[in-house]
């Protein structure tokens, strides 16, 4: 038989598997394995494939057929996950290694140079480096390693949970099922990585949906987001996925003293990491940086919206630490929003969930960074009027955080008879109860007698700082409400498969995959379960504050309300 370093030698003609003995079959597996994993490595990490498409296909196909003929051979990490295994049944809450942290970030220079000027005042005079990154916008996931081998993936969730996506995750390329051995191995390794969709395969994506018929995602994240967490892991494998990989949540059994050592070694493991990571040890070579990415960011087969400021020393970073959300030696620097020119269709209202009417524009759809845009937020009644915005009126838009479409001024053309200026209604667009005013806003007083405002509280309760219920998204919850099958949250948890199936687009595995993220809902943690309830000045910091004070709900509903004035007002409580 020929070589069996498929490394050196993926061409092989391969033996009749009828034919192979037990040990034969064991030695060419793990070979198949090894020769795999090293040409992902050369693809993905070093970007230097030394074997075709079809020859790499031929192994895989080779250690599949070697794997369904000898059961007892397959393997949790082994290269032909990547391919995709069966559907699960619902997707496992799991708790990440170290809490998964936002970054504070900002638009304006100066914010910036204040950050810039916090880190040179606390670090005792020593020269600051910073490691300079782009900001992805992207899916941020958690990956775990024990000695070397994949253990699980999950999603950032609330920072603090997310959702076990390891099949999903498996099977993608330039994530290793097993790090490569450059020296010592950690015991122990969990990374953060960002998935993103790349914008050619986002945009397909995109226009398959809306030939079947679907709606097209808002924007790539969304899709990345939305694709990751499916049950069926065959529909992931193929996607246009990446991933880089940019942090460490917890090492043990390695040690590094600081982000650019770490960065430097992760390609050693086989981590994939991005080209355009840089230090600073200068404000102005941020500043250029921040320029020079902003400038190239449309050239990026992938999105940013930013680039990240990282303080390079973690003896200093320990120093620093870190707030309840945020580390205090990081920074996210924001680019300016995008912006086009498209004309104003129409102005429609929409009802929120605490009642606020809110006027929308609906727009001639136009293309902004990558997304089709067709609707945007004109906020209240004065905006309109303040902007002076009318039907038929060409419009500048903008993309605030490169995320909310914002319609940003009308464009003056003369001679040109415009539209009707627009007013609120006096009847709620909803129920048609009459409005009320309250400063700047219009509002339906009806609460929840008023449909809108049902979706809009039930959205609240199922998001993802709030219970985390994903299956509940905008269609499905107007779905329910429409048909009289949830009024409220306490309908939530009547629901059965049976009812969830008898709505459109639901069949009987995505309906218990729904029934199963609510039943899981049932006992959330007190500050989510606070804030999910959508009590007026009740936001995450004042309900992580008031769990924290009073322990359960029991004892809550037993303060009064001296005592709830007694909490600080800094944490946005404000008792009435």
């Amino acid at each position: 038989m020929a070589s069996m370093d498929f490394k050196k030698n993926p061409k092989t003609e391969f033996k009749d598997v009828k034919k192979m003995s037990r040990e034969e079959s064991r030695n060419e597996v793990a070979a198949l394995r090894e020769g795999i994993e090293y040409h992902n490595y050369l693809y993905y990490v070093k970007n230097k494939p030394k074997i075709s498409d079809a020859a790499y296909d031929k192994l895989l196909r080779r250690l599949q057929e070697l794997e369904e003929t000898f059961p007892d051979l397959q393997s949790s990490v082994s290269p032909t996950r990547r391919i995709g295994v069966e559907p699960v049944s619902g997707l496992k809450k799991v708790n990440h290694s170290a809490p998964m942290l936002s970054l504070n970030a900002a638009l304006e220079e100066k914010e910036v140079k204040d950050f810039d000027d916090f880190i040179c005042r606390n670090i005792n005079g020593e020269n600051v480096t910073y490691v300079l990154e782009p900001k992805f916008d992207g899916f941020s996931v958690e990956i775990v390693y024990e000695d070397g081998i994949f253990k699980y993936g999950a999603t950032r969730g609330d920072g603090r949970t997310g959702e076990d996506i390891s099949e999903n995750l498996k099977t993608m390329g330039p994530v290793p099922l097993r790090l490569r051995k450059s020296g010592s191995l950690p015991s122990l390794l969990s990374v953060r990585g960002e998935v993103f969709m790349k914008k050619k395969g986002f945009q397909k994506l995109n226009k398959e949906r809306i030939e079947q018929g679907k709606e097209p995602f808002a924007n790539s994240r969304n899709a990345a987001a939305g694709m990751m967490r499916q049950l069926d892991p065959k529909k992931v494998a193929g996607k246009p996925f990446g991933i880089f990989f940019y942090d460490i949540l917890k090492i043990e059994g390695y040690e590094l003293s600081s982000h650019w050592k770490t960065l430097q070694q992760f390609p050693e493991w086989g981590l994939k990491t991005n080209t355009h990571i840089t230090k600073a040890t200068t404000f102005d070579r941020v500043r250029k940086y921040h320029q020079k990415l902003s400038e190239e960011r449309d050239q990026l087969d992938y999105d940013i919206d930013g680039i990240v400021i990282k303080l390079d020393n973690f003896k200093h970073r320990e120093n620093l630490g870190v707030r309840q959300r945020s580390p205090r030696w990081a920074f996210a620097w924001k680019f300016r929003p995008k912006e086009e020119i498209t004309t104003l269709r129409d102005i429609v209202v929409q009802v929120g969930r605490t009642g606020i009417l809110t006027p929308v524009a609906l727009l001639a759809p136009v293309d902004v960074g990558g997304v089709t845009v067709s609707r945007a937020t004109l906020h209240n009644e004065q905006e309109v009027t303040n902007k002076d915005v009318r039907p038929g009126d060409k419009v500048r838009i903008e993309r605030a955080g490169d995320v909310i479409p914002e319609v940003v001024e009308r464009l003056k053309a003369r001679g040109k008879k415009r539209g009707k200026r627009f007013a609120m209604p006096r009847k709620c667009p909803s129920c048609g109860s009459e409005t009320i005013k309250e400063g700047a806003y219009t509002i339906c007083p009806a609460g929840l007698s008023c449909p809108a405002q049902q979706v809009g509280h039930i959205l609240h309760y199922a998001s993802r700082d709030a219970l985390n219920i994903a299956g509940l998204g905008d269609k499905t919850v107007k779905r329910l409400v429409e048909k009289g099958m949830v009024r409220n949250i306490a309908d939530l948890y009547e629901l059965s498969t049976g009812d969830i199936t008898r709505l459109e687009g639901f069949a009987k595995k995505s309906a218990i995959r729904l029934y199963d993220e609510i039943r899981a809902a049932r006992s959330p943690r007190l500050d989510r379960f606070l804030y999910a309830l959508g009590i007026r000045h009740v936001g995450q910091r004042a309900a992580r504050v008031l769990a924290r004070r009073y322990r359960s709900l029991n004892a809550l509903s037993k303060a009064n309300k001296k005592e709830l004035g007694g909490i600080p007002q800094s944490c946005g409580l404000m008792v009435e």
